[in-house]
């Protein structure tokens, strides 16, 4: 066995009782604290709303257990800073959780482009449906999608900082965010050009689509993992059974989500250091980003020439 599932926390007793029937043998409850002390987990991953990420993941590493974050650690890089003294110079206690590295399309992008050169060029784009506008009202597309692609060009480049930041924002007649585009430029380097939005119609795949294109010295390549390439037709309707590298079943689980689970047990057990892009330094790094990508969006832009 590769890990157990011994506890569940939960804001409210009703996801607790949703399910129960699933997992009936998985005590759950409504207090972290309370869980902490009466469980008998010894590593917890944080699948929280984003702003309450920092306030879980501290109560967690003071009480010395090893935590798998999801990303990114915070909306504000204020917060996600206050973490700082929680966290083991290794990162060891604190594994982010970005699956797109763990993405098998992403891992051989990796050795392809260690194998044949410096990159000149990323064009990434990552569009989501145009519902998400409506269901959940604030959620900006640069900190719920794009997040995803600077963490992949940051494993790309290996951390190196950018010396540019540009980005822009649409707004509905709401005044909600439903694009981000933003510009990456390094010193006597790269350019990366990033675009995420809620754009996609009902009629596209349910979780929109996602595609990266990488340009090198005479080479370049492109992944699109996101939905994964097998589409199925009926007499109804179209349809992506695998929206994502995510499969289950009676041989187990397969995919980036079920990697990175791995990766985190072999972290907890100490068999392997957090992996390059997942450590709480990459995270804040990337937080950062989006701190000044936000920044470049939101300042008073030059009037459009009429």
């Amino acid at each position: 066995m590769e890990a157990e599932l011994v506890a569940l926390v939960a804001r409210r007793q009703e996801s607790i009782d949703a399910v129960a029937k699933e997992l009936p043998d998985v005590p759950g409850w409504t207090d972290l604290n309370r869980a902490i002390a009466e469980s008998r987990a010894e590593a917890w991953v944080v699948a929280t709303t984003t702003a309450s990420h920092v306030e879980i993941a501290k109560t967690l590493l003071k009480a010395g257990k090893k935590v798998l974050l999801e990303k990114p650690i915070s909306n504000d890089l204020a917060d996600a800073r206050s973490l700082a003294p929680f966290v083991q110079p290794d990162s060891s206690n604190l594994m982010l959780g970005h699956i797109v590295l763990f993405n098998s399309e992403f891992q051989q992008l990796k050795d392809e482009a260690a194998r044949r050169g410096p990159i000149a060029y990323f064009d990434c784009v990552r569009h989501r449906p145009a519902s998400i506008v409506q269901k959940f009202p604030g959620e900006n597309p640069l900190y719920a999608a794009m997040v995803h692609d600077l963490y992949a060009v940051q494993a790309l480049l290996g951390g190196q900082e950018p010396a540019r930041f540009t980005a822009q924002y649409h707004r509905t007649a709401k005044r909600e965010i439903d694009i981000a585009t933003a510009q990456l430029q390094w010193k006597d380097g790269p350019l990366a050009t990033f675009a995420a939005s809620y754009l996609t119609p009902e009629g596209m795949p349910p979780r929109g689509f996602d595609r990266m294109e990488v340009f090198g010295a005479g080479w370049s390549a492109r992944i699109s993992p996101n939905p994964r390439p097998i589409e199925v037709w009926d007499e109804a309707r179209a349809s992506w059974p695998l929206p994502l590298e995510i499969r289950t079943g009676v041989g187990g689980s397969t995919g980036m989500m079920a990697e990175e689970l791995r990766c985190f047990c072999r972290v907890v057990r100490g068999r392997q250091a957090v992996p390059a892009g997942a450590t709480y330094a990459d995270a804040l790094q990337v937080q950062e980003w989006m701190d000044k990508l936000h920044f470049a969006a939101t300042s008073v832009p030059a009037p459009l020439p009429r």
